[in-house]
């Protein structure tokens, strides 16, 4: 119904949108904060930390007894809005071989620390936006990851301490172009082209996540399981790699953590499994939700 970006929440299997919501309140003589009439932007949001995600908590709750909720102002089904990232992060970092049987899978000894490399804010997509394949790579995987998106600022923290530091947790899909990765020598190119890392739909807060390493995690190509773990696997665990890189990389509200993917990666099935247009792919990790995107061909200039 409009171009406009918003903020969403998802309450009672139906999209709220946050703004549409404070405006609903106050017109009916109930109270709502302004910077709430104007939410744009999710990082507004997390910067805001609990007492934001207090505030609109309480104000669906009132929303959801007065009957608000089914006001189609206010409320959409999830499949009739145009989803953008859930967060436009600053920096996208990623971890490589973070799961023993991927590592293993591709001819590699599981490292000794985390392989951090990044993806090009270029690289950043939503879910249920294509997957444009580039005409430069014949050999474009997917790769089914959990995404941490950090909450506050944060510089050499401690393991103990680090979740302190997390606002909550997303899907990401760390589309690799294996040929470019692996001719190059280095992964800028084969991690890093236009739209490379789907992310989305939503940002589960961390207290709704529970425990971030007890989670299912699943890579479906055109509904057929191709990767199937679960985050208890990763060898690298969310506090550990969030102090490690704190360490000497700052990490501010909106970054995001792509913590590593498990194996069944298409390059190293026998014979390969590479995406072509028309595959969809989808990312599903239990209590986050699931992340879809299609792949098609090659796109000319604009």
């Amino acid at each position: 119904t409009s171009d406009a970006r918003r903020v969403g929440v998802l309450a009672d299997e139906r999209l709220i949108d946050v703004a549409a919501l404070a405006r609903a309140v106050r017109q009916s003589g109930g109270h709502s904060s302004v910077w709430l009439l104007e939410a744009a932007d999710a990082l507004d949001v997390i910067r805001r930390g609990a007492e934001a995600l207090g505030e609109i908590a309480a104000l669906v709750e009132d929303a959801r007894r007065g009957g608000a909720l089914n006001d189609e102002r206010v409320a959409f089904a999830p499949d009739a809005v145009e989803f953008l990232p859930p967060v436009n992060p600053g920096k996208i970092l990623a971890i490589g071989r973070n799961y023993v049987d991927h590592a293993i899978e591709g001819g590699a000894e599981p490292p000794a620390a985390p392989l951090v490399f990044t993806k090009l804010p270029n690289s950043l997509s939503a879910h249920e936006a294509p997957i444009v394949l580039p005409t430069i790579s014949t050999q474009v995987d997917y790769e089914a990851e959990l995404a941490v998106v950090i909450g506050r600022r944060c510089r050499r923290a401690g393991e103990a301490e680090a979740l302190d530091y997390v606002f909550g947790y997303t899907l990401i899909n760390d589309v690799s172009a294996r040929d470019l990765q692996f001719g190059d020598g280095q992964w800028v190119r084969g991690k890093g082209l236009d739209g490379f890392a789907p992310l989305g739909p939503f940002v589960t807060t961390r207290d709704e996540a529970g425990d971030v390493h007890a989670l299912k995690i699943e890579g479906r190509l055109n509904g057929e399981v191709m990767q199937s773990s679960t985050t208890a696997k990763m060898i690298f665990k969310v506090p550990y790699l969030v102090s490690y890189i704190s360490q000497g990389i700052t990490l501010e509200p909106g970054d995001v953590i792509a913590t590593g993917t498990p194996e069944g990666v298409g390059i190293f099935r026998q014979p390969p499994v590479l995406l072509k247009a028309g595959d969809v792919f989808e990312v599903t990790i239990e209590r986050l939700g699931t992340l879809r995107n299609t792949v098609v061909g090659p796109q000319g200039a604009e």
